[in-house]
């Protein structure tokens, strides 16, 4: 399982807000006044500072601690734009409960009390480094936390994939596509091609296929340090790379994708208030009872 470290003293803050969501800016507003009071500097991404008409401050230096509203996808993306910096993440869902953002707006107060005074483990999850290479060239290289998508836009029809592990050519997938995920990810995509649902702070790379043409074709689990090439036998502007469900870029025939594990793992929050069995019982309803019979 990943290490969880000892958290350090906190003296900036960095919030970032989906604000466009109804609880979002009364939410912020609270949580700002709240860090303040406490004698800790507050920084605000540019588009929640213009709506709350405070002035825009230049960031010096990293923050100590990153609070992000809004849902899991938020998150996603303020992991990769911290990726070579990682600092410390705390979720705040402003929808439902969310597999990575786990606290709600009712409880923002009381848990931020907590983590202002240090009562908090950090928990270190993996992430992925992907590249993508077109001939001798490097044309996208970017960091993920949830996983890596190879698929058709629009059209569906299979299409041929090669798959080598570190080095070692292991089969040819003919699918509708392929996912390369972290065990964070494992409940996202993933889970509905297939995949298993893995413990979050453990360390490996899941390989699904999506729809393969043979039945024999079962996801894969294999260690954190594997490296994993997926070359393109076929493409066009229907077949996509797809970075944490956020990110895409068209593929051409013969392109590589190369995964493996990210040297800067992602850090997250964790209070104790929730593990991860609690959040799979909300999500996927695990805890539900159905029928009327005895146990």
């Amino acid at each position: 399982m990943a290490n969880r470290l000892r958290p350090a003293r906190i003296k900036r803050v960095m919030i970032v807000c989906k604000r466009h969501q109804p609880r979002a800016l009364p939410t912020v507003r609270l949580i700002v006044r709240f860090i303040e009071k406490r004698g800790i500097e507050v920084l605000l991404d540019p588009d929640t500072s213009r709506a709350l008409k405070r002035p825009p401050r230049g960031v010096r230096r990293p923050a100590d601690l990153y609070v992000v509203l809004g849902g899991d996808g938020t998150l996603l993306s303020v992991a990769r734009s911290i990726a070579a910096h990682p600092r410390p993440i705390l979720g705040v869902n402003l929808g439902g409960l969310g597999f990575l953002a786990e606290i709600g707006p009712e409880e923002a107060r009381e848990v931020l009390d907590e983590v202002l005074s240090g009562q908090f483990a950090l928990e270190q999850r993996m992430a992925l480094e992907v590249s993508l290479l077109r001939g001798r060239r490097t044309v996208v290289r970017q960091r993920v936390l949830n996983d890596v998508v190879i698929n058709k836009s629009a059209v569906a029809r299979i299409f041929g994939m090669d798959l080598k592990l570190d080095g070692h050519f292991v089969t040819v997938y003919r699918a509708d596509g392929l996912i390369i995920s972290t065990p964070t990810g494992s409940t996202a995509y993933s889970l509905s091609a297939g995949g298993p649902v893995i413990q979050p702070d453990m360390e490996a790379i899941v390989i699904a296929p999506i729809c393969p043409h043979t039945l024999t074709m079962r996801p894969l689990v294999v260690p954190p340090g594997t490296k994993v090439e997926i070359a393109l036998r076929e493409g066009g502007s229907e077949v996509y790379l797809t970075l944490d469900g956020q990110v895409g870029y068209p593929l051409r025939p013969f392109d590589r994708v190369r995964v493996k594990r990210s040297r800067h793992p992602v850090l997250m929050v964790r209070t104790g208030r929730r593990n991860h069995y609690d959040v799979l019982c909300r999500k996927l309803g695990w805890g539900e009872r159905r029928g009327s019979g005895s146990d």
